[in-house]
């Protein structure tokens, strides 16, 4: 096996599934078409997943271009151990919902511990109200 330097060691995982995890979060799976030397992705029959506790979901998104700045993590699926999974899979409407409820139980969690922080004479800075620099 020779060694390839950056992506282009990427090339023997062209036509084999893949997970792709991004930097905003979300998981996407699909076969590998094609890669650049930027780590650009192209995805086919790409579907995104959402977990959530031992459910999950899947949401077919078709071919899907990634940046390669957003990739955290580039995986290959094992087809065969692909189906032993102990979560279970529901419909995308069941898991937007749950997704929906984690959203809001995480809002109110954080709005909580603000309060106890602002009542303590504490405070956190927003992220948006940060500089840059």
């Amino acid at each position: 096996m020779n060694y390839m330097p950056g992506t282009a060691s990427l090339i023997e995982d062209i036509d084999k599934k893949h997970l792709v995890l991004l930097r905003d979060g979300r998981t996407l799976i699909g076969f590998l078409r094609s890669i650049d030397q930027f780590a650009n992705l192209v995805l086919h029959q790409t579907v995104e997943r959402i977990h959530v506790g031992k459910k999950y979901g899947d949401i077919p998104r078709g071919i899907f271009i990634v940046r390669g700045e957003n990739v955290v993590l580039l995986g290959e699926i094992d087809l065969e151990k692909e189906s032993d999974t102990p979560l279970q899979q529901v419909s995308i409407e069941e898991i937007l919902e749950e997704q929906r409820v984690e959203q809001q139980a995480k809002q109110e969690a954080e709005k909580l511990k603000l309060q106890a922080l602002k009542e303590r004479g504490l405070s956190i800075p927003r992220a948006d109200t940060l500089d840059e620099y």
